[in-house]
């Protein structure tokens, strides 16, 4: 039986992630905080080279471990804006870091 899908997702990265992830709900932090940085590294560009960039993306945000995350510092930003893993744009760098010591800032207060 053939599966039912959009007809967006052409390539295999963009057919997999749409039968695996997308409107798939997810209560887990870490997930929806890669999503969250994915999201904000998109603007501008496409899904799909976003989405090619998710292994550099956990790489160099350690795997979104909110905490560490939180603690990078200007150096560290400067350091990823030269990682060609990622997408080099300082100010979307630094709105992950912004993100994670929000979200943080959310659990302490909200659980």
């Amino acid at each position: 039986m053939p599966v039912a899908r959009c007809h967006w997702p052409k390539s295999d990265l963009m057919i997999e992630y749409h039968d695996a992830e997308w409107g798939v709900p997810s209560h887990d932090d870490r997930h929806l905080f890669e999503h969250l940085t994915l999201e904000g590294a998109q603007a501008g560009l496409n899904w799909e080279l976003v989405l090619k960039k998710r292994d550099g993306y956990r790489r160099a945000f350690a795997d979104y471990d909110l905490e560490k995350i939180a603690a990078f510092d200007d150096a560290k930003a400067h350091a990823l804006a030269q990682d060609p893993g990622i997408v080099r744009n300082r100010l979307k760098i630094r709105s992950v870091v912004t993100n994670a010591q929000a979200v943080l800032k959310v659990r302490a207060e909200f659980g």
